[in-house]
């Protein structure tokens, strides 16, 4: 439909080439519009001069011919002003026929990218992702699940039975005699000599007594 309307890329060529053809005959009538107002103007001077020289005939003569090359400018730009408004309306039609021609370009281009993502397709692949998701979800859960004689077992059993392990454990400790635990090292200030007990003071006194009795005995 829009070939019917606009045309082909040949016709769009033909309005470039009709372009171009306009503007050489709009500077052409422009060089013709110049080459008449100079002769136009020629004719007011050889008016004056004749004007000058009494000879009226000749002057009106001159201004005769002004008027008709000044007729003639004004034809000229009559066709100049029709040539611009062709050119205008060329212009325009080029515009709209490119901005269509692009306009078609898009719509191609987003029917082919739907026709190969089109919605049954994005359906499926998303259904695809779904499956595939749920399956590993159930690898995953047959993987964690326990097999053979660990999956008879019941948990709640084995945590009352690890905390009774706990409190037996407890116990044992706070029972244990004091007797049995190790006796922490005294450290003494410096300066300060270590107290000795009682029974080894007294065998050390024995020992000197007796000491002093060999002495006198000597």
């Amino acid at each position: 439909m829009f070939t019917k309307i606009f045309g082909k890329p040949k016709q769009e060529t033909n309005a470039l080439a009709t372009l171009d053809k306009l503007n050489e005959t709009l500077e052409m009538l422009e060089k013709k519009e110049k080459v008449l107002l100079k002769k136009a103007a020629a004719e007011v001077e050889k008016a004056k001069e004749f004007t000058r020289a009494k000879n009226k005939r000749a002057a009106i003569q001159c201004l005769k011919r002004k008027r008709l090359y000044e007729q003639q400018v004004e034809q000229l730009g009559n066709f100049q002003l029709r040539i611009h408004d062709q050119m205008i309306l060329l212009e325009g039609a080029k515009a709209t026929t490119e901005t269509v021609d692009a306009l078609r370009t898009g719509a191609a281009a987003m029917k082919a990218m739907q026709k190969a993502t089109n919605i049954d397709d994005v359906d499926k692949t998303m259904d695809e992702i779904n499956e595939q998701t749920e399956n590993m979800k159930m690898i995953q859960e047959a993987l964690s699940t326990p097999i053979g004689a660990a999956a008879d077992f019941d948990e709640d059993e084995l945590e009352a039975e690890l905390e009774e392990l706990e409190g037996a454990e407890l116990e044992e400790q706070l029972l244990q005699p004091a007797a049995t635990a190790p006796s922490a090292p005294i450290h003494l200030p410096a300066g300060r000599q270590q107290v000795r007990p009682a029974a080894q003071q007294n065998k050390a006194e024995e020992d000197e007594l007796a000491a002093l009795q060999a002495e006198m005995a000597l």
